[in-house]
C-alpha cells in the first residue's frame, strides 16, 4: 500500500475484484510506464469460484485469497481506502480518509453486494457466501452440527442459482449426514440460466447427496433459528445461507450517470454512456439492449479489453468494442465432482473437476502464484 496521491495523468481503478485487478495487471503489461492507481479497501483479492474448495480445505487461503501486496508490483500503486464520491466534471475522487485524487482515465469495478429484497431478518440472521468471513462462519456451523448431530435442524440455502447449488453440494459432502441440507428456490427450477446438461447433472448430484430441494417456495422472514415461508410454514435451521440475489455497488457519482436495469449503462467499448474517460466493468455495468452474464469470466475479459481501450485512448486512438467470448460454464458439485460445458466439451465427474480446477488455476492473477498453486495441487493429488 502506498500514499494516497496520484499524478493528473494517472489511470485510477476503483475496486480490486476480477474486473479491476485484471485491468490493472493487463494495462501494466501493455504500458509499463503508465501511472496506475488501484483503490481497494480489502487486503486480499478473492478468487470467488474457488471459495468452495477453501470451505472444504481442498485449497488453502493463499491460493484462493492472495494478498494485494503480493500480486501488485512497483508499477501499480495500491491505496487501501474506500471511495465516497466521484466528480466527473473535475475528474477527481474523494476517499473515506478525506484525501482527493485526480485521474486521466477512470475504471469503476466495485462489483455487487447481497440483495435481501427487504425481507425481514435476512441481514441479522443469515450468512452469505461472498468472502473469507462467510467461509469461517460456515465452518463453525459445520463444527457445531457435527457435535450436536441434530437431524431436525440442518442448514438452509436460499437461492438455487450457481452459488446456491454448488454450495449445497459441497455442504452435503462436508456435513456427512450429521444434519440435513435444504435448498429453497422461489422459481420452478434450479440453475435457470445454465445449460440443460449442467442442470441435469446438478439435479442428479443434489438427489444423490440427499439435499432437499423446495421449488416455488418464497421466504417471507428469517429468524435466528427458523425461516418463515410465504405460505406460513416454518422451517427450523441451525444456519441459513442467503444466495438469492445481488445488487450493484454503485459509488456516488456526479453528475448522475445513466442507468440500465439498475446498473451503470455503458456503450459497446465499456465507457459510461455520455462519458469519454470513464469505464465500468463486471456486475456494476450493463449494456442497453444486450446484457452480458454476471460472471467472473465476463469481468476478466472486460478487464483485458479495458486495458486495451485505455492504451488506445492514451495514444489518441478510439477504443474497439468489447466482444464477449463465452467459454462455457463450470460448476462444482461437491468434493472431487464437477460438471462443465464449453471449450468443445460436455463432461461431468472427477475428470470435469480436475479440468475445472486446472482452468481456474491458470487464470489466477500473477503467473508465479498460479504455478505455485498448480504445483501444490499436483503434489496433493
Amino acid at each position: 500500500m502506498r500514499s494516497p496521491s496520484s499524478p493528473s495523468d494517472a489511470v485510477v481503478i476503483v475496486g480490486g475484484g476480477f474486473g479491476g485487478l485484471f485491468t490493472a495487471l493487463a494495462l501494466q503489461r501493455r504500458q509499463p510506464n503508465c501511472p496506475i492507481v488501484l483503490i481497494e479497501p480489502r487486503d486480499r483479492f478473492l478468487f470467488q469460484p474457488l471459495l468452495y474448495e477453501l470451505l472444504s480445505d481442498e485449497l488453502q487461503a493463499w491460493e484462493v485469497a492472495p494478498r494485494y501486496d503480493q500480486l501488485l508490483n512497483n508499477g501499480i500503486c495500491w491505496i487501501r481506502d474506500s471511495v465516497v464520491g466521484i466528480d466527473q466534471t473535475s475528474q477527481s475522487i474523494e476517499l473515506a480518509s478525506g484525501d482527493r485524487l485526480s485521474w486521466s482515465q477512470l475504471v469503476l469495478a466495485t462489483g455487487s453486494k447481497a440483495n435481501d429484497f427487504g425481507i425481514p431478518g435476512v441481514k441479522e440472521h443469515s450468512c452469505g457466501f461472498r468472502d473469507l468471513g462467510d467461509v469461517r462462519r460456515l465452518k463453525q456451523w459445520l463444527s457445531n452440527l457435527h457435535q450436536q448431530r441434530d437431524e431436525d435442524a440442518g442448514l438452509i440455502i436460499v437461492g438455487a442459482g450457481p452459488t446456491g447449488v454448488e454450495l449445497a453440494c459441497k455442504l452435503a459432502d462436508l456435513i456427512d449426514g450429521a444434519a440435513s441440507v435444504r435448498l429453497v428456490e422461489m422459481g420452478d427450477e434450479i440453475l435457470p440460466g445454465s445449460t440443460a446438461f449442467n442442470r441435469e447433472r446438478a439435479q442428479a448430484a443434489l438427489e444423490c447427496k440427499g439435499v432437499v430441494v423446495q421449488l416455488n417456495t418464497s421466504v417471507s422472514e428469517v429468524k435466528s433459528s427458523s425461516a418463515v415461508l410465504a405460505d406460513g410454514a416454518v422451517l427450523r435451521h441451525a444456519g441459513l445461507v442467503w444466495t438469492a440475489g445481488s445488487s450493484p455497488s454503485i459509488p456516488a457519482i456526479s453528475p448522475t450517470p445513466v442507468l440500465e436495469r439498475g446498473r451503470l449503462a455503458v456503450d459497446d467499448d465499456l465507457r459510461l454512456v455520455g462519458c469519454t474517460n470513464t469505464f465500468a466493468l463486471g456486475d456494476l455495468s450493463a449494456r442497453p439492449g444486450s446484457p452480458w452474464p454476471a460472471s467472473a469470466q465476463v469481468a476478466m475479459q472486460q478487464g483485458d479489453a479495458t486495458a486495451a481501450a485505455i492504451a488506445q485512448l492514451r495514444m489518441e486512438e478510439e477504443p474497439q468494442a468489447f466482444q464477449f467470448e463465452d467459454r462455457g460454464e463450470m460448476l462444482s458439485l461437491g468434493i472431487g465432482e464437477a460438471t462443465l460445458t464449453g471449450m468443445g466439451l460436455t463432461l461431468a465427474g472427477p475428470l470435469a473437476f480436475q479440468l475445472r480446477r486446472a482452468t481456474y488455476l491458470t487464470r489466477l492473477p500473477g503467473l508465479s502464484l498460479g504455478l505455485r498453486s498448480a504445483g501444490a495441487w499436483l503434489l496433493n493429488r
